[in-house]
């Protein structure tokens, strides 16, 4: 399924922020491969963000840089302006999503098919999904309820993560558990998260790389983005 291989390892990552840039360079350093998922609306605003009692960067990645910035990953929609999508109506869902995948579309300069769902699954229902999937030109959709499985999804509008990355000690288990198997069937390893996060401690972008060394380099694991290991 994955190039003759039996797993697969992907990263998605949302809201376009500068401290993607450090995260890219991880990725790209061990071979990875990664979706971003962008408010298209929200590029080049800049906010601080009050964390664990720490003031974190949130600032935008720029639109003319967007192209240069995510070179060699997978853009994805975010919705134009990170609304509760439950709480909109079917054509303001609409709206956000296809203006968004359209001005995406239009920065990378190749089809946009990929979303991440904003603010968490616990904002997302089946009226948003149906909207989704059968109205716009998005072909999956990641929500934030993690799964903790390797099972490759059944629903590919109702995609569950195997594991938040702040959630560090378990994403290291699993990924131990990911490396050492030999499955029979096509297994997945999905992490999700925002850069920004690995600024509330210093440890945190290090124990991350650590993750990247663990799970990199492999000749029974393929390397993909969410569109290469959904959609082949």
């Amino acid at each position: 399924m994955f190039n003759g291989k039996k797993k697969a390892i992907t990263f998605s990552y949302d809201d376009a922020v500068t401290q993607d840039i450090r995260l890219i360079e991880l990725l790209n350093k061990y071979g990875l491969k990664c979706t971003f998922n962008i408010n298209s609306g929200l590029l080049g605003k800049g906010d601080m963000l009050i964390r664990e009692g720490l003031r974190i960067s949130h600032y935008k990645i720029l639109p003319e840089r967007v192209r240069e910035v995510y070179e060699g990953h997978e853009l994805a929609v975010h919705t134009l302006t990170h609304p509760s999508l439950i709480s909109c109506s079917d054509e303001e869902v609409l709206r956000q999503v296809e203006e968004d995948r359209r001005n995406i579309e239009a920065l990378a300069g190749y089809e946009i098919v990929g979303m991440a769902y904003p603010g968490g699954s616990h904002l997302v229902d089946g009226r948003v999904e149906r909207i989704v999937e059968e109205k716009t030109g998005v072909r999956y959709a990641r929500g934030t309820r993690c799964s903790g499985s390797f099972d490759m999804p059944r629903n590919l509008y109702h995609l569950e993560p195997t594991v938040y990355h702040m959630r560090l000690d378990e994403m290291m288990d699993l990924g131990r558990s990911f490396v050492e198997m030999e499955p029979e069937e096509p297994k997945l390893l999905y992490i999700w998260g925002h850069s920004y996060e690995m600024d509330y401690h210093s440890l945190h972008w290090h124990r991350l790389e650590e993750f990247f060394k663990l799970v990199s380099g492999r000749d029974d694991i393929f390397y993909g983005t969410n569109k290469e290991v959904l959609l082949g």
